[in-house]
């Protein structure tokens, strides 16, 4: 891929024109070498780095460029000198259908997805949809803040919330007037649903996929939780 092209990649119409996405610095390049050993296909990825990570090790395809060509192709301010070009059906793992959904309807903050990709990755046994309208996975912030947890985690996208009840037995929700996290109902649900950050998922779509809901109980000093600290509370008591 072109120079010009790599530049692109920072934004998502050009990151589904060229089919690839960046994943930069050490730590997650790591991240991406040891998910290709299970995940031949990530192989493709090439790896572009400055004079510093010339004799650096990688199953990658590797260009050296200028400190000031780096720069170019970054999307951080202080590039450490190391990204690769990833193409991006090759990030997910393939989707188990016994694994328990994880729904996430139009979130927006790159960094809630992040965490949630970390999570999910930690605890193993779910796969992650992501409804149309939903913050695009293959952000570099988003990729930076799963902290490579994206090359681990199954993920559909641009899922219609309509289509759910068609795949899955049992749907959950979170609701403050809803039955206590530690229900045994809770872990009989096959996928879990979680809103927007501002609006959650419409009270009526809801109704219509006959949503079980749930609640993380508190003392109630505040309205609500962070969508990824709710998502990490549910996983965990779902897991334990």
């Amino acid at each position: 891929m072109k120079l010009d092209q790599i530049k692109k990649l920072h934004q998502k119409k050009y990151r589904q024109e060229l089919g690839h996405c960046l994943v930069e610095g050490e730590h997650l390049v790591l991240e991406l070498a040891n998910a290709a050993k299970h995940n031949p296909k990530l192989a493709a990825a090439k790896l572009y780095v400055t004079a510093d990570y010339a004799t650096w090790e990688s199953p990658f395809d590797t260009v050296e460029v200028s400190t000031k060509q780096m720069a170019a192709m970054s999307d951080t301010k202080s590039p450490q000198g190391i990204l690769a070009v990833v193409p991006m059906d090759a990030i997910a793992p393939t989707v188990n259908q016994n694994l328990t959904g994880i729904y996430l309807h139009e979130i927006q903050d790159p960094g809630n997805l992040g965490t949630i990709l970390r999570t999910l990755a930690w605890f193993g046994g779910f796969r992650l949809l992501l409804s149309p309208g939903s913050v695009d996975p293959f952000n570099p912030k988003v990729i930076r803040s799963s902290m490579g947890a994206l090359f681990h985690v199954p993920m559909e996208l641009d899922v219609d919330i309509a289509t759910l009840p068609q795949r899955f037995n049992a749907i959950g929700c979170l609701d403050m007037q809803g039955e206590p996290l530690s229900s045994p109902d809770f872990k009989q649900c096959d996928c879990y649903i979680f809103g927007n950050e501002a609006r959650g998922v419409p009270r009526d779509q809801l109704d219509s996929l006959n949503a079980k809901a749930f609640t993380i109980q508190g003392v109630g000093l505040i309205e609500s939780l962070n969508l990824a600290t709710a998502v990490n509370l549910s996983v965990y008591e779902r897991q334990r």
